[in-house]
């Protein structure tokens, strides 16, 4: 008995495996559905599809240019709303997909270069200078996603090792953060202090009452980066890149800054960028 329910079990299996294979051939439809992934970084895109069995590859990636390849790098003209069409053979059916792509706000400025060229093509982000910029020649800014970047040029060398104060309302809100007089227009919720150049700045956050200048230091690994410096025909022009995720506030909408350069014993100031006694700068990070 044993072995004649061992025959029929393996009839029965034999049986099924027909029939499943049989419904196999008879409902079989070629897949032709067409995916793909996009990766971005700043306004560079770069596609990869996901499906198997394609052909014919035919990119449109919404503004105006095209490509045949099939997992194509793409980088955009500027910010805004892009929709990118493959159109190719799957299977030998001709399919279509298409995504919407948002680019946002890049900047043309590279902290590890190696040179300062690229703020030539910053020209939004200008600090005003007035009668008291001092050693100040030059100041300005840009912004992506990330980072906050800082451009300066003054009079003098690396080596003078000035002090630097940046104050930051971070929120734009002059019912946060210290009231001060020195730079009007804003309560400043963060404030980096030290020898920017030489030996890098110590970051504070306000706290107390907003007519207090009290700050707590913290500790906030790569809030900043410092990035190319040159002394030039007696002047020393830098670039500062500022982690907008690492420092409380940074994410928003915009936010009020200035700049006060202190000689190196502190005992005299050198400069405001802009004017002490007027309104911090504010950079418009809304785009």
């Amino acid at each position: 008995m044993k072995s004649i329910k061992t025959h029929l079990c393996l009839l029965c299996l034999a049986l099924a495996g027909t029939f499943i294979s049989s419904c196999k051939k008879d409902n079989y439809v070629p897949q032709t559905d067409l995916a793909y992934d996009v990766t971005v970084d700043g306004s560079t895109a770069t596609f990869k599809v996901t499906t198997t069995g394609v052909s014919n590859y035919k990119w449109d990636f919404g503004d105006g240019t095209t490509s045949t390849d099939a997992s194509p790098t793409h980088t955009y003209p500027g910010k805004g709303k892009y929709v990118p069409t493959l159109t190719a053979s799957v299977n030998g059916k001709t399919a279509e997909s298409s995504t919407v792509l948002r680019i946002a706000k890049t900047s043309p400025v590279k902290i590890d270069d190696g040179t300062l060229a690229d703020w030539a093509t910053v020209t939004k982000f200008v600090v005003p200078l007035g009668s008291k910029k001092g050693i100040f020649q030059n100041v300005k800014f840009d912004y992506d996603g990330n980072y906050i970047y800082l451009y300066g040029e003054m009079a003098g060398q690396k080596a003078d090792a000035n002090i630097f104060d940046i104050y930051m309302d971070s929120d734009n809100d002059a019912g946060t953060g210290l009231l001060t007089g020195t730079f009007t227009g804003g309560g400043y919720d963060i404030l980096l202090e030290g020898q920017l150049l030489t030996s890098g700045v110590d970051i504070f956050y306000h706290t107390g009452a907003q007519t207090a200048f009290s700050f707590d230091q913290q500790s906030i690994a790569e809030a900043y980066t410092v990035g190319t410096v040159k002394d030039e025909g007696g002047s020393v022009k830098f670039e500062v890149r500022i982690a907008r995720g690492k420092l409380k506030g940074l994410t928003g909408s915009g936010l009020r800054i200035a700049l006060q350069a202190i000689k190196n014993d502190w005992s005299v100031v050198l400069g405001d960028a802009p004017d002490e006694g007027g309104d911090s700068y504010f950079l418009d990070m809304s785009e």
